[in-house]
């Protein structure tokens, strides 16, 4: 925050994450940091959901800015009822309590344009761009 407020850079572009690794015990101080940084102007999201730790549990404990749904519940959704009805049931939560959705490893046009079909605008993954390090990807597909 020190930083931000040194280089004048905007609080509402900073993302504080929970990842699917962090293990929540007492919900209470995790609670209490997410309200804080909204507090300041921050957005909150919880990453890789579906994945490890980052369930259903974490998401009623915190109802963050964004959700980042896993890759695994994204890979060949087209394909698969099952991951289908999951996705779907996330997508309406997250709709009733005004959460932002992003779909994670995206890699076929197929699942992008399910995707959007089921309301799902932000998505990221290898279809759109490959990652890179101090420069902007080079885009390799997409819609």
């Amino acid at each position: 925050m020190e930083a931000a407020k040194e280089f004048h850079f905007p609080h509402d572009r900073i993302m504080f994450e929970v990842t699917e690794g962090e293990q929540v015990t007492n919900g209470a101080h995790p609670k209490a940091i997410f309200n804080e940084y909204r507090r300041q102007g921050l957005i909150t999201a919880i990453d890789d959901f579906g994945a490890g730790y980052a369930g259903l549990n974490m998401l009623v404990q915190f109802q963050p800015h964004v959700l980042k749904i896993d890759m695994e519940l994204i890979r060949n959704i087209d394909q698969d009822p099952v991951r289908q009805a999951i996705v779907s049931g996330i997508a309406l939560v997250c709709d009733r309590r005004g959460i932002d959705i992003v779909a994670e490893g995206i890699e076929t046009a197929q699942e992008s344009e399910h995707l959007l079909a089921a309301g799902i605008h932000y998505q990221q993954g290898y279809l759109f761009a490959k990652p890179g390090w101090e420069t902007l990807p080079l885009a390799v597909g997409g819609i």
